[in-house]
């Protein structure tokens, strides 16, 4: 049970308690809300904007730190001693790795590629007003080959497997009957890229090639 203290705090900006368990069992299952997603995640999204505070308190008691993008509508959370792009370092660093996310090494070389293309995209302006780069299979298929010698997976259903997982993660949007294995499919690559992958991670990736 929360404090009485924090629940009058609550209270005041019209919030019960259930309210705010929701949204911290939202933030601490998938990481990461968007308020473009969903209708459930715009409402979410607003709320953590109105309990920031709160939310930050809790938080900090078991050291997760919060990312909050006020431009592009985005927060995420990073677990204990983890690196996060544009927060400065903790100085002490846990053992063990926590709850964060364990990706394999094809995820990580295509969120590269997509940091890739998001960068070079935003130097030439061609970005909408969300912060969202758009990119074709065809083209993520090139970067892949031209940036890390790899290649995507062979079959559709691991490439749509591919697809949802880092859709899961709010690095990128595309319509489900657009998941599928088409060289013409798009695909949007949110500014959430930026906060998963940093300049330094970018500057190695480009330097080799």
């Amino acid at each position: 049970m929360i404090s009485d203290l924090f629940a009058e705090q609550l209270e005041q900006k019209n919030y019960i308690q259930e309210e705010f368990s929701e949204l911290l069992i939202r933030l601490l299952d998938y990481g990461v809300l968007c308020r473009d997603e969903s209708q459930v995640e715009e409402q979410l999204y607003d709320r953590f904007v109105q309990l920031k505070d709160q939310v930050e308190d809790y938080l900090q008691i078991i050291g997760v730190r919060i990312l909050h993008d006020e431009r592009f509508n985005y927060v995420r959370i990073y677990p204990p001693g983890a690196q996060v792009p544009g927060l400065p370092d903790e100085v002490d660093q846990p053992f063990n790795s926590g709850f964060r996310q364990r990706l394999s090494q094809l995820d990580v070389a295509v969120i590269l590629v997509l940091r890739a293309e998001y960068e070079k995209s935003l130097r030439e302006g061609q970005i909408d007003e969300n912060g969202c780069v758009m990119l074709s299979m065809e083209a993520l298929s090139l970067g892949m080959h031209n940036l890390l010698n790899r290649s995507l997976p062979e079959t559709q259903t691991e490439r749509a497997r591919l697809l949802s997982r880092l859709k899961q993660l709010r690095l990128i949007w595309f319509k489900n009957d657009e998941s599928e294995d088409h060289a013409d499919s798009w695909l949007k690559i949110r500014p959430t890229i930026n906060s998963f992958v940093s300049d330094e991670a970018l500057s190695v990736l480009l330097d080799n090639e």
